[in-house]
């Protein structure tokens, strides 16, 4: 029997080891949820888990501040970029495809 797939949505991670997979300091975790740039989620006794989701988010924060733009424009970025694929995924439900 084969395993599930894992889940990109599940909290696996905690604060140091996602610092330490996307290249970056536990402080700028904290500051990025902070901003609103992520929210990753949070166990019983509020210890911050890191989904794959969230590292591919953050990943994506580092691109964004080395291309020089400030928290303020990355936020803009996320949520254009997040708006834009509900965008295309309504268009390919509505047209039929996969």
């Amino acid at each position: 029997m084969a395993a599930p797939a894992p889940d990109g949505d599940r909290g696996v991670y905690g604060i140091s080891v996602a610092a330490d997979l996307v290249g970056m300091g536990t402080q700028n975790l904290r500051l990025y949820e902070a901003r609103g740039l992520l929210q990753p989620q949070r166990t019983d006794g509020g210890t911050r888990r890191y989904s794959a989701n969230d590292l591919d988010r953050l990943r994506r924060i580092g691109d964004l501040l080395e291309a020089g733009l400030n928290l303020a424009g990355i936020g803009m970025v996320l949520h254009l970029e997040a708006e834009n694929a509900r965008i295309r995924k309504n268009r390919r439900i509505q047209h039929g495809s996969p």
